[in-house]
C-alpha cells in the first residue's frame, strides 16, 4: 500500500504543469528586428515570435514578462508583456 502511494505521490508530481515565471522593470532598449528587450536591472530578454508587443513601446515603459524558467539553461523566451 505505502509504494503505491509513494508512486500516485511520484507520478502526480511530474505530471503537474509548469508554472509561469514573471519579472518587472523599465525598459532601457527595445530592438524590434530581433525581439530583444533590455530592462533597467540590466537582464536581456528575448520575446517570443507570438508575443504581442504595443507598437508603441519605448524605452522607459514600465512592462511586466511572462517567461518559463529552463532550469540550468536559464529561461525560454517571454511568452507575454503587459505595460504597467
Amino acid at each position: 500500500m505505502r509504494l503505491t502511494a509513494l508512486f500516485a505521490l511520484a507520478f502526480a508530481t511530474l505530471s503537474a504543469p509548469a508554472f509561469a515565471d514573471e519579472t518587472t522593470g523599465t525598459i532601457v532598449a527595445y530592438d524590434r528586428l530581433s525581439n530583444v528587450l533590455v530592462l533597467d536591472d540590466k537582464t536581456v530578454w528575448t520575446l517570443d515570435a507570438k508575443t504581442l508587443v504595443p507598437a508603441d513601446l519605448k524605452a522607459g515603459d514600465d512592462i511586466t514578462l511572462t517567461f518559463q524558467s529552463d532550469g540550468d539553461n536559464g529561461a525560454k523566451p517571454a511568452t507575454a508583456l503587459v505595460r504597467n
